[in-house]
């Protein structure tokens, strides 16, 4: 029997542009599973990073709104200074404190939806230079979720996909421009 994943959850910070602009393209314009991406950024960074993704994927790319409902074939971005949350089919924003030097925090978006999702959740560990997202990957594998982390070696800043290494049990563990590629077949209906 194969899994179905609802949600595919991404975090990146240092390096992270270059990591996206390699891991986007991957994706076809019918892919379904929606993205949601923690990227750290500057607090009072504006929508020029979505528009500057859109560049790159054939996917609708947006920064995510408050109750926003969660749609296939988007890629959406937490907005700076805006923790994001997921709950079942819908995103929520928070101005809570920040977790692990940052707000957004992947750590936030990771446990949130691992508890929205389950087995049901893809989450990945992108290029970083701290550890925010450790914490979240290992209570995305408590709850059954499928874990990929860039190999450090391949990482402009090896800190959080090594990090995440050392939290919790991975699924796999590959170079950046195998990623995208891994991610299409694994959430393709009839895999």
């Amino acid at each position: 029997m194969t899994r179905q994943f609802d949600l595919i959850v991404v975090g990146c910070s240092l390096g992270g542009m270059r990591a996206l602009e390699t891991l986007l393209p991957a994706f076809p314009a019918n892919f379904e599973t929606p993205i949601a991406i923690v990227q750290h950024r500057y607090r009072f960074s504006n929508e020029a990073l979505p528009a500057h993704y859109r560049r790159v994927t054939k996917l609708k790319v947006v920064d995510v709104d408050d109750k926003e409902w969660i749609r296939p074939g988007h890629v959406y971005f937490a907005p700076a200074n805006y923790h994001l949350l997921v709950e079942e089919g819908v995103f929520s924003l928070s101005v809570d404190d920040v977790v692990a030097f940052s707000r957004p925090s992947i750590d936030v978006l990771f446990e949130s939806a691992a508890e929205a999702y389950a087995d049901r959740l893809v989450a990945v560990v992108l290029t970083g230079a701290n550890q925010d997202g450790a914490r979240g990957a290992r209570e995305v594998k408590n709850r059954g979720g499928f874990l990929v982390v860039q190999d450090p070696k391949t990482a402009e800043a090896p800190s959080m996909p090594a990090a995440a290494i050392a939290a919790a049990r991975v699924d796999r563990i590959l170079p950046l421009d195998r990623i995208g590629p891994f991610l299409v077949e694994l959430c393709s209906p009839g895999r």
